[in-house]
C-alpha cells in the first residue's frame, strides 16, 4: 500500500509540474505542515454504549459525529454526556489510557490542512483555529491546501509516549510532502504544545535527513518549559475562554488528560525550591508537585508526570533553522494563593502571553550556541496565546519567512 501511494504521489508531482506557474512556485516556496496544539485537532466519536450518565445522553451512533469542537454538545446539560464520551482512564499497570467502554474515538482528516485550520466542520467562527494563516498562505503565497498546505493532527488528550504513531506518520507526511512539491524541503510551522511535540519530532530524526526533508521550523506560543496555568487547570479546571462553560465542570475531562502532566512546569525552567502554590498553613514548590496533586486528589496527576517528564527533559537543539515567536506583556498565571485548598484560589499574574510563562516561551534561547542553524527569536507584546493565530504582525513575519 505504500509503495502504491508513493506512485502516485510521483506521478501527481509530474503532472502539476508541467503548469509553469506552480513550478515556479514550488522553486520559490517551501511547502507547509501546520502542527496544532492542545485542542488544536478535530476529533470524532462513534457510540455503542450500554448505558450513560444520563437519560438525554446518546448511547450509540450510526457513524463517527464531530465531538471537538461541536459547541452543541457544550452547551449545559448536554455538556455531562460530552464529558463522559471524552475522558481518558489511566491504567497505572500498562501506563496508557484508554477510552470509555463502547466510545470509539478517532482523529481524521491526516495530512489534511481542514481540520486544524477548523476544528468545527461547519466552520463556525468560534471553531477556527490555523484559519488565518492558512487564508493567508493560500491567499496571498498561491499555496495549495492538501499539495503545499498539509495538516498534522493528533490526539492531543496524550502525551507524547502515547502518540510515536504520529511521529511515525509525520516523517512519511514530510517525505510525500516534499515529493508532491518537486523536491522541496518542507516547513513545519507548529503552534503551543505542538512545538515541543515537533521538537521530539526533529530529535529523532538524523541531521542528514533533516537537511534534505525541512527547510524551518516556525514556532508560535512554543510551551517548551511547561506553564503553570497546568497547575491551575488541575486545580480548578479552565473555561476554553468561554463565558457559558464552568471550569470546573470541564475539569473532570481535563484532568484526565496525560498531555496535561506533560505540560507541568519543567525542571529545567523552574528551581525546585520556587513555590508555586501558596496556602495559610503550607506552601508547595516544585518538588511537591506529587503532595499538591494528592493533596487535591487529583493522584494520576503525578503518574502523568512521572510518564511524560523524560520528554521535557529531551531539550537538546533541534537540528533545523527555528523561528520562534511568541507573545508576552500578558498577565500570566505565575503561582496559586489559597485561604485553604477548598478554596477558590487567587491567581499571581507575572509575565507570559496569558497562557504559558516568558520564561518557557523563550526557551528556543537555550539552543542559540547548540547547533550551527540559526534561531529566530521575536517577542510580540500584548498578543496572547490564541491571538498570535491571527495577528496582523505574526502572519507578514510569516509570510516573509516564506517568500525567501
Amino acid at each position: 500500500m505504500r509503495f502504491r501511494s508513493i506512485i502516485f504521489i510521483v506521478l501527481f508531482s509530474c503532472c502539476i509540474q508541467g503548469e509553469a506557474g506552480w513550478q515556479k512556485k514550488t522553486k520559490e516556496r517551501s511547502p507547509v505542515i501546520l502542527i496544532p496544539g492542545d485542542g488544536g485537532s478535530q476529533v470524532e466519536a462513534k457510540l455503542n454504549k450500554s448505558s450513560t450518565i444520563h437519560y438525554a445522553c446518546e448511547k450509540t451512533s450510526n457513524d463517527y459525529f464531530n465531538i471537538w469542537l461541536n459547541l452543541e454538545l457544550l452547551v449545559p446539560y448536554a455538556i455531562g454526556c460530552w464529558i463522559d464520551n471524552m475522558v481518558l482512564n489511566y491504567d497505572n499497570v500498562t501506563r496508557t489510557t484508554y477510552n470509555q467502554p463502547g466510545v470509539d474515538i478517532r482523529i481524521p482528516g491526516w495530512g489534511d490542512p481542514f481540520v486544524v485550520e477548523y476544528l468545527d466542520p461547519s466552520k463556525a467562527f468560534p471553531g477556527s483555529y490555523f484559519r488565518d494563516i492558512g487564508n493567508m498562505l493560500v491567499d496571498n503565497l498561491g499555496y495549495i491546501r492538501n499539495v503545499s498546505l498539509r495538516g498534522a493532527p493528533y490526539d492531543f488528550r496524550k502525551a507524547p509516549n502515547e502518540n510515536q504513531d504520529f511521529f511515525l506518520k509525520l516523517k512519511t507526511l514530510v517525505e510525500e510532502t516534499y515529493i508532491m512539491n518537486n523536491n522541496q524541503p518542507v516547513t513545519l510551522l507548529a503552534h503551543s504544545m505542538g512545538c515541543p511535540m515537533t521538537l521530539l519530532f526533529l530529535q529523532q530524526q538524523s541531521q542528514k535527513w533533516k537537511n534534505k526533508y525541512i527547510e524551518s521550523m516556525i514556532t508560535l506560543a512554543g510551551v517548551w518549559g511547561g506553564s503553570v496555568k497546568a497547575v491551575k487547570v488541575f486545580a480548578i479546571g479552565d473555561n476554553l475562554g468561554t463565558y457559558f462553560l464552568r471550569e470546573s465542570v470541564l475539569r473532570e475531562e481535563q484532568i484526565t488528560n496525560p498531555s496535561l502532566g506533560w505540560l507541568l512546569p519543567s525542571k529545567l525552567f523552574w528551581k525546585e525550591t520556587e513555590v508555586l502554590v501558596q496556602t495559610a498553613t503550607k506552601n508547595y514548590t516544585l518538588a511537591d508537585l506529587q503532595q499538591y496533586l494528592i493533596d487535591i486528589n487529583v493522584p494520576n496527576g503525578w503518574e502523568f508526570r512521572k510518564d511524560t517528564e523524560k520528554y521535557q527533559l529531551q531539550f537538546t537543539a533541534p537540528g533545523v533553522t527555528v523561528h520562534c515567536l511568541h507573545g508576552s506583556k500578558v498577565g500570566t498565571v505565575e503561582k496559586l494563593s489559597y485561604g485553604d485548598l477548598s478554596d477558590y484560589p487567587k491567581l499571581v499574574l507575572g509575565d507570559g502571553d496569558g497562557t504559558v510563562n516568558s520564561r518557557s516561551l523563550e526557551g528556543c534561547l537555550h539552543w542559540q550556541d547548540k547547533q550551527k542553524q540559526k534561531i529566530y527569536h521575536k517577542e510580540f507584546p500584548k498578543v496572547d496565546h490564541m491571538q498570535i493565530l491571527k495577528n496582523v504582525d505574526i502572519l507578514n513575519y510569516i509570510s516573509n519567512v516564506l517568500k525567501v
